[in-house]
């Protein structure tokens, strides 16, 4: 691989951007594209499918075949609460290829007994979330049903363009996170973000059903994710 291109991607992995190359067969030359800077016409449409599948492929343009390579951040889920979803929800994301972080301050769950091989933070998530910040290939999922928690992180994931944001509780519990969200300043749109009730219905009613309707509309929202720029 000529070096420019490994540096431009060494680059794009350092700050967890996206990246792709196109190399016409046979030649030693290569177009890089950011996905905020996709053309338009069939190149775009090839740009932004493999952007959200994250799998290479051949393409033809203009009766030329080229290949198409993308490098993506690994996509990780962002948990608020060492709760017993939680605990289903880990194993369930490493087997799907997500990174997963547990996050809480309340040290009597947060412990290694309850989340071994997990990576958790017992701390305030204003405080995690600064030594390790939110992006756009971050999932959150709020599940404290503890405002003084989980409001932070949701504000957090909203601002940030989280591609998931997801938060327990009830319609009632909702409501009221939504009067706190917008006396915040958030939109109507920004709100509408949240899968809340978390996780796709299919009634699920143990910890380890949530955790998999959970785990389920994460990889949906992350396949049909919106991406930065250019044309879809």
């Amino acid at each position: 691989m000529r070096t420019d291109l490994l540096h431009a991607i060494n680059r794009a992995r350092a700050n967890r951007r996206a990246i792709a190359t196109l190399t016409p067969i046979g030649k030693d030359t290569a177009q890089v594209f950011q996905e905020n800077d996709r053309p338009e016409g069939a190149l775009g449409e090839a740009l932004a499918t493999a952007f959200r599948s994250g799998k290479p492929g051949m393409i033809e343009l203009g009766g030329e075949a080229h290949f198409l390579n993308v490098y993506l951040p690994p996509a990780r889920i962002v948990v608020i609460g060492a709760v017993h979803i939680s605990q289903a929800l880990a194993p369930m994301a490493r087997l799907a290829g997500y990174d997963l972080t547990v996050i809480d301050p309340r040290t009597a769950f947060a412990t290694g007994e309850r989340f071994e091989g997990v990576d958790l933070v017992a701390d305030w998530p204003e405080d995690a979330l600064k030594q390790r910040p939110l992006d756009t290939y971050t999932a959150v999922a709020a599940v404290t049903h503890d405002p003084k928690i989980d409001d932070f992180p949701i504000a957090e994931a909203l601002k940030t363009g989280c591609f998931y944001v997801g938060a327990l509780g009830s319609r009632k519990t909702h409501a009221k996170r939504v009067e706190r969200l917008v006396a915040q300043g958030f939109s109507d749109a920004e709100i509408a973000r949240i899968s809340a009730p978390i996780g796709l219905d299919i009634g699920a009613a143990s910890p380890a059903e949530i955790a998999v309707a959970v785990l389920a509309d994460i990889i949906r929202a992350y396949r049909r994710r919106a991406l930065s720029g250019g044309a879809e």
